[in-house]
């Protein structure tokens, strides 16, 4: 009825909890039991693997069900949670309901139809996931979530991420699946383009052709100030397109200092997607290498038989720097020269000396501390930096420092 399935389990009675655990178990499910509504929130925001659903009592000692769920809709899209409440928290759960929850059930209950319950709404969402685009982690689940917010929407939307992170692809994305799909979709790089004037004002330009099609403009903080002005009367003089703009983390900052006009900036910044890099989503990065290996391995003479696991946990190691354009061309050039009948760590980064290991700096292993320090103080405050700041015991001024020179800026609201 549940094999293969993951579920968290929220409950801090030990007899109520060992008995629904035995029983899950039994049925062949995965179970993480939590006691604490603290611990289960950690758990279900960064979960190794996908979660398929949660049962949690509304009553913890550290607080209540209700809250747990408000908390994760704030930031994700959370699995189905089925609820376990006495007669008098009903009203409690029917809101809860009312608020996205999958079901709810009264103490005591037959087992029977419990589990009953807890397959149904398992089942159910398991047939309407939508298998990812952009990666397996619940950070890449969140941008797909946002992606199709924006599909529905008609607003502009801004692409926030650094090099390699797939903004054209989820901007292609938004396109396809909203009331403007028949339209043109018009992509101009802002950093490449030799003529960006005549691109985008000319009379055959990408305005003039867009109609009520979508222009995606990469590269926004590219765009020089004199064409800023020009696009921002374009907008205000009848523009019936849409644009989705795509910028790297230097564009808040390039507002701040009067490098690009905040008018226009308001006007293109009406939805936001972040997008983590590859180095804060590894499994993202093996998920992506196994997809580009089936590819790139099919096109060999004699394929190889698959990927080692010790590829597949220095792909996790990697910083992939240049985000998925990097793993690509690892990808290409390694299954071009592979040599053996399984690719290989070397195959796919041959810079590495074999059976080198090299100690990090001591400026380098500080560096990399204080990122994974500055990341979980960020998730636990919710992005707000004043607040991290103070977790951290350091000025908001030099957190901001830190966060600039570490690359972080993306993680901040």
């Amino acid at each position: 009825m549940l094999k293969g399935f993951r579920i968290v389990l929220v409950e801090d009675d030990e007899i109520m909890g060992s008995s629904l655990v035995q029983r899950l178990e039994l049925e062949g499910a995965s179970v993480q039991w939590f006691k604490q509504a603290r611990r289960a929130l950690e758990a279900l925001r960064k979960p190794r693997l996908p979660v398929d659903g949660v049962i949690c009592d509304i009553r913890l000692p550290d607080g209540d069900g209700e809250g747990l769920y408000n908390t994760l809709c704030q930031t994700l899209s959370p699995p189905p949670f089925l609820f376990i409440t006495a007669h008098g928290g009903v009203e409690q759960a029917v809101r809860l309901m009312q608020a996205g929850a999958a079901d709810y059930v009264t103490k005591p209950f037959e087992m029977a139809t419990f589990l009953d319950r807890l397959s149904m709404l398992i089942h159910t969402h398991s047939q309407h996931v939508v298998a990812p685009w952009i990666g397996v982690s619940v950070a890449a689940q969140r941008v797909e979530d946002l992606a199709r917010k924006a599909a529905a929407s008609d607003q502009a939307v801004l692409l926030r991420g650094g090099p390699g992170t797939g903004k054209e692809l989820i901007a292609r994305r938004i396109h396809a699946q909203s009331s403007r799909k028949s339209a043109p979709f018009i992509a101009v790089n802002l950093a490449r383009d030799p003529n960006l004037e005549s691109r985008l004002f000319a009379g055959n330009g990408a305005i003039a052709s867009l109609g009520q099609g979508v222009l995606f403009l990469q590269a926004l903080s590219q765009l020089p100030r004199a064409l800023q002005s020009r696009l921002l009367q374009a907008l205000d003089q009848g523009f019936e397109g849409r644009i989705i703009a795509a910028c790297g983390h230097d564009l808040v900052q390039l507002v701040a200092e009067g490098g690009f006009l905040a008018d226009l900036f308001y006007r293109l910044d009406m939805m936001e997607i972040p997008i983590p890099p590859l180095s804060e989503r590894t499994e993202d990065a093996v998920w992506l290498a196994a997809t580009m290996f089936e590819r790139f391995n099919a096109r060999r003479k004699l394929p190889l038989v698959g990927m080692s696991s010790l590829a597949e946990q220095a792909i996790r190691a990697h910083d992939w720097p240049g985000g998925g354009r990097e793993v690509r061309s690892r990808l290409a050039r390694a299954l071009e020269s592979a040599s053996g009948d399984h690719l290989q760590p070397a195959d796919l980064f041959p810079e590495r000396v074999a059976g080198e290991d090299r100690l990090m700096t001591l400026a380098e292993a500080r560096a990399a501390a204080e990122r994974r320090q500055i990341i979980d103080a960020l998730e636990r405050c919710d992005g707000q930096i004043g607040q991290a700041a103070k977790l951290l015991e350091v000025s908001r001024t030099t957190l901001w420092d830190k966060m600039q020179k570490l690359g972080l800026s993306e993680h901040t609201r």
